[in-house]
C-alpha cells in the first residue's frame, strides 16, 4: 500500500534532505520491509522571507491555502515551518502525522491536531551543538571585542588604545561563567567552557543534580550566579515563569564589568535594561542572537549601543542542524509506519497512536 508524504521544506531544511532521510529510515532493515512512499514536495519561502503568524499559530511560513492544496491525499507531512491550523486540519482528512523539524512545534495547533487524530512530532536537540558553538563564539567575541576591532581596522583605524588595561577583557581560563538553564545546549556550553579552563556555575530549578556535569560545574541559586559570574549566558526555555527573568534588578546584581549573552529566547531578558547597563559601563559588553521583536526594528537601541554584539537569530544555522532535523523527524515517520510508539510526540493523547510505556 502506498503512503503519500508531503515534504514541505524551505531554504534551510531542504526537501532533498527530508526525502533522503525518509527513504533511508524506511528502507529494508531490521524494522521490516521498505515502506512504499509517494512524495509530494512544497518549498516554503523561509528564510528568504521571514516567518510570522498564520491564523492561530506562530513562526510559520506559507499560507493555509498552500498547505490545504499540497496535503490532498497525504497521510504524513514533514516540515520545518509549514503552519498546521484548525482550518488546514479540517481540510486534510487523510493526514495522520505532522512532523515539525524544530525543537518545538510552535507552528502547529496541538489542540486541534489532537481533536482531528493527527499526531504532531518535533525534533528536540537538532541544533544543540550549533547553538552551543555559536554561544561560545559570542562569548569570545564580546570578551575580546572582535567585531568592534574588525570594523575599526577595515575602516582604516588602527586602534592600539584597545590595549589599555581598562579596555581589555578577561580570559576564559580561570574566569567564572554562569549558565542560566542547563538543557541540551547549556550542557554542551558548560563542557566547552570547562575545557577552556573556566569555572562554570549553573542555575536550573528543573535539575535534581548535575549528572554528567558533576565535577565540571557547580549548581547554585540565580542570586549566587549573578553575584559571582563574570559572564552570564542564558539557556532557559521560554515559559510564563521565565519571561522577563533577567531584568534591571538582576543586571544590577551582576558584577561591574561583566558580560551577558543570550542565544536562547528574546523573552527571557529586558533588553532596554541591558542597553542601559552597557551604556553606563556597568556591563563590559552584551551579545545577543535572539530578540523581543524579530526582525529587529531599524531604530532599535540594540543596533546602535556600543559594545552590544548582535547576530540575526542564526545560532542554530549549520548544515548538520538541517540534516539532524530531517533525520530525527524521519525516524518518527518510520515508527509511525511500523505502528510503533512515537518518541517525540507533542500530543501523546491523540487517538490511534501507540503510546510509549
Amino acid at each position: 500500500m502506498t503512503t503519500r508524504v508531503l515534504a514541505a521544506g524551505d531554504h534551510f531544511v531542504l526537501n532533498r534532505l527530508l526525502v533522503d532521510a525518509l527513504r533511508a529510515e524506511t528502507a529494508d532493515g531490521p524494522g521490516g520491509p521498505a515502506a512504499d512512499l509517494e512524495f509530494a514536495e512544497l518549498t516554503l519561502p523561509w528564510p528568504v522571507e521571514p516567518f510570522g503568524r498564520v491564523a492561530e499559530v506562530d513562526e510559520a511560513s506559507g499560507t493555509e491555502d498552500q498547505l490545504i492544496e499540497a496535503l490532498r491525499g497525504a497521510e504524513i507531512c514533514v516540515t520545518q515551518m509549514a503552519p498546521l491550523t484548525r482550518r488546514i486540519l479540517e481540510n486534510a482528512p487523510d493526514l495522520r502525522l505532522f512532523c515539525v523539524t524544530r525543537g518545538g512545534p510552535v507552528n502547529a495547533n496541538l489542540d486541534a491536531a489532537t481533536e482531528h487524530g493527527v499526531a504532531v512530532c518535533y525534533a528536540p536537540g537538532r541544533n544543540a551543538d550549533a547553538t552551543a558553538e555559536h554561544t561560545l563564539g559570542l562569548i569570545l567575541a564580546a570578551v575580546r571585542r572582535i567585531p568592534q576591532t574588525h570594523v575599526d581596522l577595515t575602516g582604516g583605524r588602527w586602534r592600539g588604545d584597545y590595549y589599555r588595561y581598562d579596555d581589555v577583557g578577561i580570559e576564559l581560563l580561570g574566569g567564572t561563567v554562569g549558565l542560566v538553564g542547563c538543557g541540551a545546549v547549556g550542557r554542551r556550553v558548560a563542557r566547552a567552557l570547562a575545557a577552556l579552563g573556566a569555572r562554570v556555575l549553573v542555575h536550573d530549578p528543573y535539575l535534581d543534580g548535575l549528572g554528567d556535569l558533576a565535577g565540571i560545574a557547580e549548581l547554585v541559586t540565580l542570586e549566587e550566579l549573578l553575584a559571582r559570574a563574570q559572564i552570564v549566558s542564558l539557556h532557559a526555555r521560554a515559559t510564563p515563569q521565565t519571561t522577563g527573568m533577567i531584568g534591571a534588578p538582576e543586571i544590577a546584581a551582576m558584577a561591574a564589568g561583566s558580560i551577558i549573552v543570550n542565544c536562547a529566547r528574546g523573552s527571557l531578558l529586558d533588553y532596554e535594561a541591558a542597553c542601559d547597563a552597557v551604556e553606563s559601563g556597568h556591563l563590559f559588553a552584551a551579545a545577543f542572537d535572539v530578540f523581543p521583536e524579530e526582525p529587529v526594528p531599524a531604530g532599535s537601541r540594540l543596533l546602535t549601543t556600543p559594545n552590544v554584539i548582535v547576530t540575526p537569530h542564526l545560532a542554530g544555522a549549520s548544515k548538520q542542524t538541517a540534516a539532524n532535523a530531517a533525520r530525527i523527524a524521519a525516524r518518527d515517520v518510520a515508527r509511525h509506519l511500523r505502528g510503533e510508539p512515537l518518541v517525540h510526540c507533542a500530543n501523546p493523547d491523540v487517538r490511534g497512536v501507540p503510546q510509549r510505556r
